[in-house]
């Protein structure tokens, strides 16, 4: 366990732990719009840029529920309590998460930052985080979710629920850098009213014992738009379940998931796809594209379309497979060893370009798969 001081101070928060943070995607408090740290059990910082105070709101969601009670009315409207039994022992008992609140017209320059770290050998860390973009708000969101070496094996328990308003835009990025060791169970779930956007965009690149993950969005209004991104890699002893589904109730809403996943070392990695169009002029496309590094691994794509009117148009291409020998002798005459062959044909294959960030934010999570490709 890592000793903590008073509740409320950055400099509380150990320096190996920042600097972990760093590498998933951190960073400090003058190049990021607000900071939320959870550590173990408590939300030990939590702090909005001078910027934006009176545009955001972000503290500690029972903090919140304290303050504002009109919030109880969003806990639990995107995601049943009797989900399954994760959300069950959310709804028992959690330690705390995030709230976080964009104010109407508000655009925020810089992204935000949560970060969710587990300290504490056998913790089951339980959340539940909400967030709202309020109508016309626009805003980008890196959610950092590491374990200390000082546990080697956790449980996460995590429930996120999202609303974008009209004409809102949210862009959600979230890293995970867990242990070998550790079983990460994210429950989510967005409702995008008309003309909004939601993007997420998760990455987990390091070593994890099991993931399991399906976030849910809800295109409620017309015009709505969901995009949905993964980048996976899989390591030895690594199971992963990822997928994402799209519901299109909303006029002319659309839809977009591209994954990219690379397995090696005997890891499995399934990704999930589905996307239901309801309302009358839906569009949607699903894309998932895998990479094999050796005989021991296996992949599986599972894609679902499902349309209820002619007016509805919902695409899919998947393709699994190993990199290609030409390419390798290819990169090996231009004196590249095989292993350094294959390490940039990987970094190239998992491109943070695919998830519609600015410029400076794809920089810094193309830092991120730079180091673990490498490592």
């Amino acid at each position: 366990m890592v000793d903590l001081a008073e509740k409320g101070d950055l400099k509380s928060i150990p320096h190996e732990i920042l600097e972990e943070a760093y590498k998933a995607g951190a960073a400090s408090d003058d190049k990021r719009a607000g900071t939320f740290f959870h550590i173990d059990q408590s939300t030990v910082y939590s702090k909005v840029n001078e910027l934006f105070k009176g545009k955001i709101e972000l503290m500690d969601i029972k903090d919140a529920l304290q303050e504002y009670p009109w919030l109880s009315s969003y806990m639990w409207r995107t995601i049943q309590k009797e989900k399954d039994e994760f959300t069950r022992r959310v709804a028992e008992d959690f330690s705390g998460g995030y709230f976080l609140r964009i104010l109407p017209n508000t655009e925020v320059i810089f992204p935000l930052q949560s970060c969710l770290v587990i300290t504490q050998e056998n913790l089951e860390q339980r959340l539940h985080n909400i967030i709202i973009a309020e109508e016309n708000s626009k805003v980008h969101l890196i959610t950092s979710c590491l374990q200390h070496s000082t546990a080697t094996a956790a449980t996460h328990i995590g429930v996120t629920e999202i609303y974008v308003k009209r004409g809102a835009y949210l862009n959600s990025t979230m890293v995970h850098q867990w242990r070998e060791e550790t079983v990460v169970r994210p429950r989510t779930a967005a409702l995008i009213e008309e003309n909004g956007t939601f993007v997420s965009n998760y990455i987990c690149l390091k070593p994890v014992r099991d993931v399991q993950m399906y976030p849910v969005a809800y295109c409620k209004g017309n015009g709505s738009k969901a995009i949905l991104n993964s980048i996976l890699y899989g390591h030895r002893n690594t199971f992963m379940d990822i997928g994402s589904k799209a519901i299109l109730d909303g006029r002319e809403s659309r839809a977009e998931m591209i994954s990219r996943a690379v397995t090696r070392e005997g890891s499995k990695i399934i990704v999930r796809g589905s996307i239901e169009g309801n309302g009358q002029e839906c569009r949607g496309h699903l894309e998932c594209k895998g990479l094999i590094l050796d005989d021991e691994s296996f992949m599986q794509s599972i894609p679902e379309l499902t349309a209820r009117s002619k007016s509805i148009e919902i695409t899919h291409e998947a393709a699994v497979g190993k990199i290609s020998d030409k390419e390798i002798v290819y990169l090996m005459t231009r004196r590249l060893s095989k292993e350094q062959a294959v390490s940039l044909i990987v970094r190239g294959f998992m491109d943070a370009s695919i998830m519609g960030l600015p410029e400076a934010l794809t920089t810094e999570i193309s830092r991120i798969i730079e180091i673990a490709a490498k490592s």
